[in-house]
């Protein structure tokens, strides 16, 4: 479990088949998984990367898809051991590389997840048990204040309610 400016409440960090215990690079950032599995079939992940995979949590998703695609799209692409993923959704055991999902709170609730603008330095140390943005809190702050939910992938039927009435990663995600 990594905690930080990013993961207030905490995240779950997978470093299964990945040897470095930090990571700090550039974020690329997603509003969903669809965007970030084009963005590494058209080239657009380099090594270095964090892709950031937000708007996919127990409200956003809803419903916590499992991120498999792009993590398998990655290592497809030969960057499963220099590049970072993180989410507030989450990951299959077949994952890979270095992955932090449920990270709470989610982006749909404010988190600060959904403060960070691609090029933002995302650090992780696994040793330390740490998951940052190189911002202050006072941009984390600002960026907050600027921040506007999108608007729900369902507002009517049994995926709509499950999002009202779920609560966070950190606590369960359960309704």
């Amino acid at each position: 479990i990594l905690r930080g400016n990013l993961a207030p409440d905490g995240c779950v960090v997978k470093v299964a088949g990945y040897t470095t215990i930090h990571h700090r690079g550039p974020a690329k950032v997603f509003d969903s998984e669809e965007a970030a599995f084009d963005a590494v079939g058209q080239g657009g992940i380099v090594p270095g990367d964090v892709v950031v995979i937000r708007n996919e949590g127990p409200k956003g998703g809803p419903g916590m898809r499992e991120m498999l695609t792009v993590t398998a799209a990655i290592v497809g692409a030969g960057l499963g051991d220099s590049v970072a993923l993180l989410t507030d959704g989450r990951f299959s055991g077949a994952t890979r590389g270095l992955m932090a999902g449920h990270v709470a709170p989610e982006a749909v609730d404010g988190g600060p997840i959904a403060a960070v603008r691609d090029g933002d330095i995302v650090v992780f140390d696994i040793e330390k048990r740490v998951l940052n943005v190189e911002l202050s809190d006072g941009e984390i702050a600002k960026r907050a204040q600027a921040w506007q939910r999108l608007a729900p992938r369902y507002t009517t039927g049994v995926m709509a309610k499950y999002a009202r009435l779920v609560t966070s990663a950190a606590t369960g995600a359960v309704t």
